[in-house]
């Protein structure tokens, strides 16, 4: 490997761990028991309850500990792809223990290094479902803007 290449890789590695790091410093909670059917079909009927009152047309995935899906909703008229992506959502929230936001903050401040780690997605509406300070899976909503997206995320997390 030529030293100007190897330099070049140092470099993204150096930044990729300050963005790990520095964005990421704090602790992350543990994980807890898994979220079950029964609280992941509350968490998604007050997704769909905050979605339609404003007259948006949403997919919602409730993840457990490990991002397998427990329960899928879509809305009448929702666009094809936010099926995927509230599952794709959803599963970074719970597999990386945060808000889906905080890829578009690290991104923002460290670069796009961030964007190289696996199952990133820098778009709000996914959070971590959070019991007793531990996560037991995590609610992704798509089908809006990634602000109104994490608006009925956080309705649904009032089925907690």
């Amino acid at each position: 490997m030529k030293a100007p290449v190897r330099f070049v890789r140092t470099i993204m590695l150096a930044v990729l761990s300050l963005a790990i790091s520095g964005a990421y410093a704090q602790q992350r909670p543990g994980y807890g028991p898994a979220v079950n059917v029964g609280q992941a079909k509350k968490i998604a009927a007050n997704v769909v309850a905050e979605c339609a009152a404003n007259k948006w047309n949403v997919a919602v995935a409730v993840v457990d500990t490990h991002g397998l899906l427990v329960y899928f909703e879509r809305m009448q008229d929702t666009q094809t792809a936010s099926s995927k992506i509230a599952i794709m959502k959803a599963k970074a929230a719970a597999q990386y223990r945060r808000p889906t936001r905080a890829f578009v903050d690290a991104i923002a401040q460290s670069g796009p290094a961030t964007v190289t780690l696996p199952g990133v997605v820098a778009s709000p509406g996914g959070l971590p479902l959070m019991v007793g300070g531990k996560v037991i899976g995590a609610v992704g909503v798509s089908g809006v803007t990634g602000d109104q997206d994490e608006q009925c995320a956080k309705a649904g997390l009032a089925g907690l």
